[in-house]
């Protein structure tokens, strides 16, 4: 079997001795800022240098995409999107909701050499050693080493690493009928009825006390149980209480006045970059709300602002602007 070094330099076109020193070093080499969250406060974005972001690509590429991922999470996986962790849930009468607290710093290096024990992952205690070096940042001032948001390898490694966790939460809640996604640090559970609901948080807290790894804290402020009474919103889509999932009326107003605003002229190009990544999520979730607005501003003017999307596939998160166009 070709060695690791041998393999990731065959990959990356660099020498072994190049890609031995660039992970050996990885942990200490990111850039880190904040960012705003929209729910108030701080996130710590952790930037790796391009040669280790290469390196953890390549890694992903040869080794993680092969790894197991349970069928219940969503997030981080090609040809899924929130779409898929909301559909499951659409025609269920009541949702719960739970957050993670610090998903991604939770997952350490420990949590990865165990794995990697446990399964006979890549040729010997050196190798491991390696990759983890690669895969997890050290934070200046603390000997722990842990995944970094902003990583491109840190979304694969933590749904295989939570593989344990969604299998055991999967088989455990469909005993009393409930359905279970996880999108990220983002836990969504469904069912009929509200009672079928009632033993979800002390299932889900005893996984997490029970679990070799990783460490997992449910944030405490983040749970909620809503029923058809009230809009249900999974991962920023609504569920229509007849089983449909939108994007939601605030969301509709909001493009339905940018898309008149485009279509008199009076949005500059990043604003109209913006409509046209929103009018792409729109068509990905509810194609249908597509063909309204062709009714109303005319097929001419969706496809001119869709073609500029196109253009520049990069800049499409939408965010707030003088039109009042905002994505939450």
């Amino acid at each position: 079997m070709v060695s690791l070094l041998r393999a990731m330099a065959i990959e990356t076109g660099l020498s072994e001795a190049v890609v031995q020193r660039i992970m050996q070093s990885a942990p200490a080499r990111y850039k880190h800022y904040e960012i705003d969250k929209r729910s108030g406060g701080k996130r710590l974005i952790s930037q790796p240098a391009t040669e280790v972001k290469l390196l953890q690509r390549a890694f992903v590429d040869l080794y993680l995409s092969k790894l197991p991922v349970h069928a219940a999470a969503m997030a981080y996986r090609p040809g899924k999107s929130i779409l898929d962790n909301a559909t499951p849930h659409a025609d269920s009468g009541s949702i719960l909701k739970m957050d993670f607290k610090d998903f991604f710093p939770s997952i350490r290096k420990a949590n990865w050499m165990s794995y990697c024990a446990e399964f006979s992952i890549l040729e010997n205690h050196y190798e491991r050693e390696l990759a983890a070096s690669l895969l997890f940042q050290r934070p200046k001032g603390s000997s722990v080493m842990q995944l970094a948001i902003g990583a491109p390898s840190s979304p694969a490694l933590s749904n295989i690493l939570m593989f344990q966790f969604d299998e055991i939460i999967s088989s455990e809640v469909a005993k009393d009928k409930v359905i279970y996604t996880r999108y990220a640090d983002d836990l969504t559970f469904s069912a009929n009825r509200s009672w079928n609901l009632v033993e979800v948080e002390r299932i889900v807290k005893r996984a997490i006390r029970d679990i070799a790894y990783p460490r997992l804290q449910l944030h405490p402020d983040k749970t909620t149980h809503v029923t058809k009474k009230y809009s249900r919103n999974v991962t920023g889509l609504i569920l229509a209480n007849d089983g449909r999932v939108t994007i939601g009326k605030r969301r509709k107003r909001a493009i339905h006045a940018a898309t008149h605003a485009a279509s008199q002229g009076r949005l500059n190009d990043r604003q109209l970059q913006k409509l046209a990544g929103m009018l792409a999520f729109v068509h990905s979730v509810e194609p249908s709300f597509i063909d309204v607005l062709e009714r109303r501003y005319g097929f001419e003017t969706i496809m001119r602002l869709q073609k500029v999307g196109a253009k520049d596939r990069r800049n499409l998160r939408p965010q707030t602007n003088n039109t009042g166009f905002d994505q939450d």
